[in-house]
């Protein structure tokens, strides 16, 4: 991915080195389209999950049990001492600038699409922290939470160590895979600003768990279409280079459940998948890079 010398945004907040917690591209006229909403219809009167789902495919597939961090409750290896911990990164470091470029080109994009439909998009502050950090309504993470987006604060959580664990854990390295989480978890914020997410919210106690988990996977699928329309938005600003697409897709796919839960467990429980099949997250970042338009990422209609 071409982003050096590129505009940062400035909804980064680093906390990294803080302990126990609390703590531009222009051009293009961006796709013209109508935004996916939330509705009311669907299993159970709605579609509707709580924070589960939004933070919880990092957290199993690092081994940790989600309702632990949802409950705000620690999560594993919080109590590490801190000799064992490296030390934080400084501020102007490689990968924190190519956090803040990928943020700046999400805002353009959905800063365009958010007036084409008449709206203001009111954009996400990105925390990086490290060891350990609290998120007001979402409880307390530590590095192996992983990245997610919480709904109640509308801002994203992420430990930039996670990227070495993409890389060695997932088989999923690259520039543009790290790109793809960030703006996988952007797209989650525009399902708050849209109302998707709270109707799910809402909804949650009406569903069933397996109802619950159908519609998760809808939620994470859109999730990564938008990621997709993102992924063209830059090829636009001439950010992609050789490779960059494949390397989104592979990480789309080695982030599916079912990829996951074989890799974990040996086989696997598709009534209980949250986030989508591998082929199915690679088809819908697919889908959005290759039309380029938030109205084709309506998941919530038909077959996925």
């Amino acid at each position: 991915m071409k982003w050096r010398g590129r505009k940062r945004s400035s909804n980064i907040e680093d906390r990294r080195g803080q302990r126990g917690g609390g703590f531009g591209g222009s051009g293009g006229t961006g796709p013209r389209l109508r935004m996916p909403r939330g509705r009311s219809a669907g299993p159970g009167g709605a579609g509707g999950l709580a924070l589960v789902v939004i933070i919880v495919v990092v957290s199993v597939a690092l081994g940790v049990d989600p309702m632990q961090f949802l409950s705000g409750g620690g999560t594993p290896g919080s109590s590490e001492p801190q000799s064992q911990r490296s030390a934080a990164p400084a501020a102007n470091d490689d990968l924190t600038q190519f956090v803040g470029v990928v943020i700046q080109e999400t805002e353009d994009l959905w800063g365009d699409v958010f007036a084409q439909n008449g709206l203001v998009y009111d954009p996400p502050t990105v925390i990086l922290y490290s060891e350990r950090t609290s998120a007001a309504g979402c409880g307390v993470a530590n590095a192996s939470t992983g990245p997610f987006y919480c709904p109640a604060d509308q801002n994203i959580y992420i430990d930039l160590t996670f990227y070495e664990t993409l890389r060695a854990r997932f088989g999923a390295p690259g520039d543009f895979a790290q790109a793809y989480v960030l703006a996988h978890e952007v797209g989650h914020h525009v399902q708050q600003l849209t109302g998707v997410l709270p109707e799910f919210n809402a909804a949650r106690p009406r569903l069933s768990r397996e109802e619950a988990n159908q519609w998760s996977v809808r939620v994470e699928l859109q999730a990564d279409c938008y990621a997709g329309v993102w992924a063209n938005y830059a090829g636009q600003e001439d950010l992609l280079e050789r490779g960059d697409i494949e390397e989104a897709l592979n990480a789309a796919s080695q982030i599916g459940d079912d990829t996951l839960q074989k890799n974990m467990q040996g086989f696997a429980v598709p009534k209980t998948f949250t986030h989508g099949t591998s082929e199915q997250r690679k088809r819908w970042f697919e889908r959005g890079f290759a039309q380029g338009r938030v109205d084709q990422c309506d998941t919530f209609e038909g077959a996925i």
